[in-house]
């Protein structure tokens, strides 16, 4: 029996990358960021996409004769798959699940931010100033979610704890009939209905051809004047400009971002000068020791592949990313 090859689309330099020989010492490991160097490497088994983006991965794939398994280590998908991946019947694997907690947690700080009204405590110390006000309470406040997945169900766990009520919405709604988490689930055509009930309004949805733009002028209009939008899903799930249109406006009470249409964000995008916008890098998820804890959950997945037995996380349907 030849021994296991992976191929790993990644650098030689990479500290994480190191680690996979030596915690997997009898598997050949093929590390690059260049479809050459892969010529003449033996066939892979698998393929372990770390970075490097879909015309790298397209470029290897048309290379990697025999690969039965390809990983990828973030949750969302949309921005590596193409066709002959999505149409083949090589499983594919991603961190479904792996940012779900801590993304949670961001989420209920953005609403704790915009609830407490931090960013004026903050102007207030800086200018030495004694500013009381009325701050807002979570409890009895609607938190609407859009997109209830692993991500979303974390978030109603937490808000629940607040004693918020919780709408879900998603595409099918009766999976979500007894789920002790939350008040109602909704499907994606009352998604109006969803915006117009909420205080705050969490997007947690894939971006998939159904999800882009779901989030538009007439969502947005929809929502109530002292509601915050969150965006921990991806940033084409909401129009861009209408939520800008909006802020800039005072239409809603603000957002709090993580996830843009366009990353890095452009340094002249209103986002940076908006003071009701809480914005997030792209790094809310991004706790200490994130990159080697994806290296440890892929390590499990090879160990369940060599020894025949079901992986993890496995893409049920490669057309819509999740």
């Amino acid at each position: 029996m030849r021994p296991l090859t992976v191929w790993v689309l990644g650098t030689t330099t990479d500290p994480h990358l190191a680690r996979l020989a030596e915690l997997a010492p009898d598997v050949t490991f093929v590390i690059a960021d260049d479809p050459p160097a892969f010529d003449d490497a033996p066939d892979p088994d698998a393929l372990l996409y770390w970075r490097g983006g879909r015309a790298l991965l397209e470029a290897v794939w048309t290379k990697a004769r025999g690969v039965r398994w390809v990983h990828v280590p973030s949750a969302g998908l949309d921005q590596i798959l193409f066709p002959a991946l999505t149409r083949s019947p090589v499983v594919l694997t991603h961190a479904h699940g792996d940012f779900s907690r801590i993304l949670a947690e961001f989420v209920m700080s953005a609403v704790l931010f915009f609830a407490k009204d931090l960013r004026r405590m903050l102007r207030s110390q800086a200018a030495a100033r004694w500013d009381p006000f009325d701050v807002d309470e979570l409890h009895g406040r609607v938190m609407g979610i859009v997109g209830y997945g692993d991500i979303g169900a974390a978030v109603a766990e937490r808000a629940r704890a607040f004693g918020m009520p919780v709408l879900a919405l998603r595409r099918r709604p009766e999976l979500s009939r007894d789920d002790p988490r939350i008040q109602e689930a909704l499907p994606v055509t009352a998604r109006l209905e969803l915006m117009r009930r909420s205080d705050y309004v969490v997007i947690a949805a894939p971006l998939t051809p159904e999800t882009h733009g779901l989030v538009g002028t007439a969502e947005i209009e929809a929502m109530r004047p002292t509601a915050v939008l969150v965006n921990v899903g991806r940033g084409a799930v909401v129009d861009e400009p209408a939520l800008v249109r909006a802020l800039e406006q005072g239409r809603i009470r603000g957002a709090a971002l993580d996830v843009f249409e366009e990353e890095p964000l452009p340094g002249g995008h209103p986002f940076y000068r908006l003071e009701n916008v809480l914005l997030s890098p792209h790094c809310a998820d991004h706790t200490a020791g994130w990159r080697d804890g994806l290296v440890d959950r892929f390590l499990e997945n090879l160990r369940r592949f060599r020894g025949g037995e079901a992986l993890a996380n496995v893409v049920t349907d490669k057309e819509r990313g999740y």
